[in-house]
């Protein structure tokens, strides 16, 4: 009886909150969902190269020398609590994922960083759940995935490391955030994420506030591509767990990284800065190293092979 008392107030809170902040910050009731630039076809990349494909938010699609992932799934129209089955109360996206879901036959490793609703959403994970899937989560947050059908669900928590039968590496990296589901969970863990394969690295951090320990990261080598969240900052208030562009380029330059892949951005109106002034913003700050930036628009593709970098249009 707790636990279903816990849950109506839950949705009750979620309903309230996703309409005031809808009103407050973009009424994004009034957008109507548009498609993105094109869709992924991941089924036609390569095993023997990298390749990303931007779905949306913070969801990244990853060919990493063969093995399939996919970060902090979001494939729904809105995210937010399910209330009963076929009704989801929550922010509305204002993008259409971009990948259709006969695309997603098999992922090997799901990354989920955080249990904020747009981070971890269980109408997706519902969808990729096979038996052959792995999934990493942000420490105390993998029991929400208790009754998904998975191979195996382990936590990482500061700086600790698994090793997957696949050659692939991943390891806990501390960031700025705050990991709530609800008011009451304040134990609730967060981390970004640090990809190794066949000497590829790939830095995958979630959510962050403006934080100068990505330094730290240099000793593992260095990274081919970071992935840096660039929205939700405005008001000031939203900075205390996430990034500026100019933050999130200047932690881009911490790393170390070659190339600067955003995200966290176009996808649902969280913050009342202007839908497009994120990535004016990035370009700005990066001015001319601009070129360092790949895949600014949802459903383009970036190809990392032996130096070289092909962007699909």
């Amino acid at each position: 009886m707790i636990m279903l008392f816990l849950w109506v107030v839950g949705g009750v809170f979620l309903v309230i909150g996703g309409i005031v902040l809808s009103y407050r910050y973009g009424k994004a009731s009034r957008i109507t969902m548009k498609k993105p630039a094109q869709y992924l076809q991941p089924q036609l990349w390569s095993d023997e190269e990298v390749t990303v494909g931007w779905i949306g938010h913070s969801t990244m699609y990853i060919n990493l020398f063969g093995t399939k992932i996919i970060t902090d799934p979001v494939l729904g129209k809105r995210v937010g609590e399910v209330l009963f089955p076929g009704l989801q109360v929550g922010f509305k996206r204002i993008v259409a994922p971009a990948i259709h879901l006969s695309e997603l036959d098999k992922v090997d490793l799901i990354l989920i960083s955080h249990g904020h609703f747009d981070h971890l959403d269980i109408p997706s994970l519902k969808k990729l759940a096979h038996a052959d899937t792995h999934v990493v989560t942000a420490p105390r947050i993998s029991h929400l995935l208790n009754r998904l059908w998975f191979n195996s669900v382990a936590e990482l928590d500061s700086e600790e490391s698994i090793q997957l039968e696949n050659g692939v590496k991943i390891t806990a990296v501390p960031v700025k955030h705050w990991g709530n589901r609800y008011p009451w969970n304040r134990d609730y863990g967060y981390t970004g994420f640090l990809i190794e394969k066949n000497g590829v690295r790939l830095f995958f951090p979630g959510d962050t506030a403006y934080t100068p320990d990505f330094l730290k990261l240099r000793r593992y080598g260095e990274i081919d591509i970071a992935f840096m969240p660039i929205g939700a900052y405005y008001p000031d208030s939203f900075q205390s767990a996430h990034c500026t562009p100019e933050q999130a380029w200047k932690m881009f330059l911490d790393t170390g990284a070659k190339w600067f892949i955003p995200m966290h951005w176009d996808t649902f109106l969280l913050s009342q800065e202007p839908i497009a002034e994120p990535l004016q913003r990035l370009l700005h700050a990066a001015g001319s190293e601009r070129e360092r930036i790949a895949l600014t628009e949802q459903g383009k593709t970036f190809q990392l092979v032996q130096e070289k970098v092909r962007v699909y249009t």
